[in-house]
């Protein structure tokens, strides 16, 4: 679709809300274009990115939900650690989680970096299939850290192989 097609859809369902995902929304050319338009037709746009791309350049108002990709994602060396100083009130950081390995590096990142503790709340995901999701909030609880447990819902409520929901 084009930009102004996806401007009126948006315009004609009335959504107060649209996150803009899938794959990696800012390695389309005019990404900034689409948010600065959905922005303009009044709604809380959300952007869900890898944080494989600079977010210094995002328009203004744009929340900001960004991964940090851990070593179990085969994507950790992607990381532009320097997006961290672009987050603020009301943006948060994603980290999926595979194994024991890819907690402790959260949790050391989360640590040095001082995540979690200020207007930019921390999200931990245990990858589905992978880690059970009472391990790592045991994990989680053991060490007091100051993040949120995340859960896959549409995974829990209509199993893992379910599309369209």
């Amino acid at each position: 679709m084009y930009i102004p097609d996806v401007l009126d859809e948006v315009r004609r369902r009335l959504r107060p809300l649209v996150l803009v995902t899938g794959g990696e929304p800012l390695a389309q050319r005019h990404c900034g274009a689409l948010l600065t338009g959905l922005l303009a037709l009044g709604c809380d746009v959300q952007l869900e990115t890898s944080g494989a791309y600079p977010l210094d350049h995002l328009p203004f108002g744009v929340r900001k939900i960004m991964d940090l990709k851990t070593p179990g994602s085969g994507e950790a060396g992607r990381n532009r650690l320097e997006n961290l100083a672009c987050l603020g009130t009301g943006d948060e950081i994603k980290i999926v989680l595979t194994d024991r390995a890819d907690y402790e590096w959260a949790r050391d990142m989360i640590c040095q970096h001082q995540l979690g503790r200020g207007d930019v709340p921390v999200l931990l995901s245990a990858a589905w299939g992978a880690l059970k999701i009472e391990d790592l909030c045991a994990w989680m609880l053991d060490d007091r850290l100051p993040t949120r447990l995340q859960l896959q819902l549409h995974k829990v409520i209509w199993g893992a192989e379910a599309t369209g929901v």
